[in-house]
């Protein structure tokens, strides 16, 4: 146990692949590859750099020597000059052209950029399955009938599989928007200190197009295809905010369906999963609480505020640059991400092994239907030759009658005293005909099977959907 607060983020909820793309080692080794990319680039444009001093960076990127970094930092108090420091004692002979004409904005926040880039690979990989295993849950419940709820309050009937399509629904839109950025994800690029290019202009004599071919060639070498046309010192800190929305808008949806499911459970309808020797309650031991869920409603909560903060960094820069940006992005950034990972795991496990109690679903159906299929007894009634102003009267004191059976703690008998009153020109099988849930469902389950088919479908067979490990270890 250590004697040190620890991140929860990354000792209990976070996939150890996600919480290493934003550790240090990460982050310092991608500093390295962008300074031999922007050394290389600045080479083949004629700079006097030689291969003898690249091969030497290159042999250094993973080994880095972060006790010369923490010394040179104590130092000078500024983490880039630090490591350039440290790598140059590594590498004696490239020493004079590492970070040539950059600023730190060069490594930092291509670097930024570059992790979340990544980040975003493994939540795409994430959404694709969850969308795989809803839309298998969707069509294998798409005919059971259940409760519609408005409000919380009964409301016409839907079935299991349609309810799960609207999850599925908010997803595919949170899928759509995180492929149009990463489609259109940008580098900062190459671009000085206030981000005029100027160091980089004195270096090749004032040559234009190759200071833009520099741009160009650096962010290809870290394998990307755009790079910012303007920036200050920084890239601006809006897309920060347009980028971490993605985020934000997945948690939104796992909130939403991680509420759902807790109403569910409480109703016995759908339960998560709940292992042999899982404790409920370290009180009552009868309790099967929806922890897991509970857990995706907090995580997403955090994620949902933590916006915010980009929001306000975004808006209270200062022209080209100001540094109250720093603290806070390397806090927020990661820890949306890590977060959000969190909560995909967690979806993806609940999601895997939703329990559905058919029976309760129905028994809860079937106290609620006889008072919706009133209108289709009173038109079937009519069709028979009855009078439908005394037709309504009939049902009406029958179905207050009920009523107050269920508020004395019985079950609705609204059928049985309809079939009981002779007022009633229909038979049993007439009335059970009538109520059958299916037929209070309307397209519910051709809506479902459309959506599949015509939407979800065409979607995972354009991509390779990965297995994903769902287990929730704590």
């Amino acid at each position: 146990m250590s004697n040190l607060y620890e991140n929860p983020l990354i000792t209990r909820y976070a996939s150890k692949e996600m919480s290493q793309i934003f550790s240090d080692d990460e982050k310092f080794k991608t500093w390295r590859k962008l300074w031999i990319a922007l050394a290389k680039s600045e080479k083949e444009l004629g700079l006097n750099i030689t291969d003898e001093q690249i091969e030497e960076m290159e042999k250094h990127v993973e080994d880095i020597n972060y006790e010369d970094a923490k010394k040179f930092e104590k130092e000078l108090r500024h983490d880039v000059m630090a490591h350039i420091r440290a790598y140059g004692l590594q590498c004696p002979k490239a020493k004079p052209i590492i970070h040539l004409g950059a600023t730190s904005a060069f490594v930092d926040d291509n670097t930024d950029i570059i992790l979340m880039y990544r980040g975003f690979q493994i939540i795409r990989k994430k959404l694709l399955k969850l969308i795989e295993i809803l839309s298998d849950f969707a069509l294998k419940y798409k005919d059971v009938p259940t409760l519609g709820f408005t409000h919380f309050q009964p409301a016409q009937l839907t079935t299991v599989g349609k309810r799960a399509a609207l999850w599925i629904q908010d997803l595919v839109f949170d899928y759509e928007d995180l492929e149009y950025r990463l489609k259109n994800i940008k580098l900062r690029g190459v671009k000085g200190t206030t981000g005029t290019q100027a160091s980089f202009m004195e270096l090749f004599n004032g040559d234009e197009e190759k200071v833009k071919l520099l741009d160009k060639l650096v962010v290809e070498k870290m394998g990307f295809n755009k790079s910012f046309d303007v920036t200050g010192q920084t890239y601006t800190r809006k897309y920060d905010f347009l980028l971490l929305s993605v985020l934000s808008e997945i948690a939104q949806s796992a909130h939403k369906f991680s509420n759902d499911i807790r109403l569910l459970q409480h109703l016995k309808e759908i339960e998560e999963p709940f292992e042999e020797k899982q404790v409920g309650s370290s009180a009552m031991a009868y309790k099967r609480n929806p922890m897991r869920c509970e857990r995706m409603a907090a995580l997403s909560r955090y994620v949902i505020t933590a916006l915010l903060n980009s929001s306000i960094t975004s808006s209270s820069q200062w022209f080209e640059r100001t540094l109250d940006d720093s603290a806070n992005r390397r806090i927020v950034i990661p820890e949306m991400f890590l977060a959000t990972d969190a909560i995909l795991n967690l979806y993806l496990n609940v999601a895997s092994g939703l329990k559905v109690n058919t029976k309760i679903i129905n028994k809860h159906v079937m106290n609620e239907l006889p008072f919706m299929a009133t209108e289709a007894i009173l038109m079937e009634c009519v069709i028979k030759g009855g009078d439908r102003q005394e037709l309504h009267e009939v049902i009406r004191e029958n179905s207050l009658k009920a009523q107050e059976i269920i508020k004395d703690g019985g079950e609705n008998q609204l059928l049985n005293l309809l079939k009981e009153d002779k007022r009633i020109t229909l038979s049993d099988i007439e009335i059970d005909n009538i109520i059958n849930p299916i037929k209070f469902t309307g397209r519910a389950i051709n809506q479902t099977v459309e959506y599949i088919e015509n939407v979800i479908k065409p979607l995972l067979e354009a991509n390779h959907i990965e297995d994903v490990e769902v287990s929730v270890e704590v």
